[in-house]
């Protein structure tokens, strides 16, 4: 017998599967759309890190009684949004508050419209916008300002093509951009917000250097779509 790691999964509820197997036969029918798929995403920055204490042993003869430090009394949070279109990463913007809807329409209208652009013309006039269901994503005004910005290109909540709640394995950001990211910001122990945020944009410029990397993750959905579609869309990790 071998030990083995539990792997955490995203729980689905029953309902979920079919509206998954939709969405997955959707992307797998639509496979030349991966090329104007605009994902967005926010993710949390804290100061202690993802640090999986589990895995942290300490190698000697006797017990060295060894501690990890943490500020309890003294967290903070950055919380950061990103996009990815095809082999560019988009962004990242820092919200210097919590995230509401009216901070997200403003991060949409002023530095969504400036951070494409780069972007071919041709590119954002077949772009469609994915988001997840987060509250502050489907309040009235930030419905109003996509459709008006993405006419029937919306991928979210309600949207023309609706993109599911917990489906992380489904999203680039989630199976790969984040966990990219905070590994490299966590290299070492942060100290202060502006660290973190120095950190954060280290790290965002470093992915940006790597487009085939990110290109990859972006291609590797229509996979991970017929994995889905395998699974008869549950979890289907261990297919990868």
């Amino acid at each position: 017998m071998y030990p083995y790691h539990n792997q955490r999964l995203q729980h689905l509820d029953p309902r979920d599967h079919a509206q998954r197997m939709d969405l997955c036969h959707w992307i797998k029918t639509h496979p030349e759309r991966l090329s104007v798929f605009f994902f967005s995403d926010e993710a949390s920055f804290t100061r202690d890190g993802v640090n999986n204490l589990r895995n942290v042993l300490t190698w000697s003869h006797d017990n060295p009684n060894e501690t990890s430090l943490s500020n309890f009394q003294r967290r903070f949070t950055v919380k950061v949004w990103c996009g990815v279109l095809v082999n560019k990463l988009i962004g990242h913007f820092v919200f210097d508050n919590n995230l509401t809807g009216n901070a997200y329409k403003i991060c949409l209208r002023n530095e969504l419209t400036c951070l494409l652009e780069d972007i071919p013309l041709m590119i954002r006039s077949k772009m469609y916008f994915q988001h997840d269901g987060a509250p502050p994503h489907y309040t009235r005004h930030v419905r109003q300002y996509l459709n008006e910005f993405f006419p029937n290109c919306r991928l979210g909540r309600g949207g023309p093509v609706v993109w599911l709640p917990r489906s992380p394995d489904l999203t680039p950001l989630d199976f790969y951009l984040w966990g990219h990211m905070k590994t490299l910001v966590y290299e070492t122990k942060v100290d202060s917000r502006a660290a973190l945020r120095d950190r954060i944009s280290a790290a965002a410029e470093h992915i940006s250097n790597h487009p085939n990397n990110i290109v990859s993750s972006t291609q590797y959905l229509l996979m991970r779509a017929e994995k889905c579609i395998a699974a008869r869309a549950g979890h289907f990790e261990k297919l990868l």
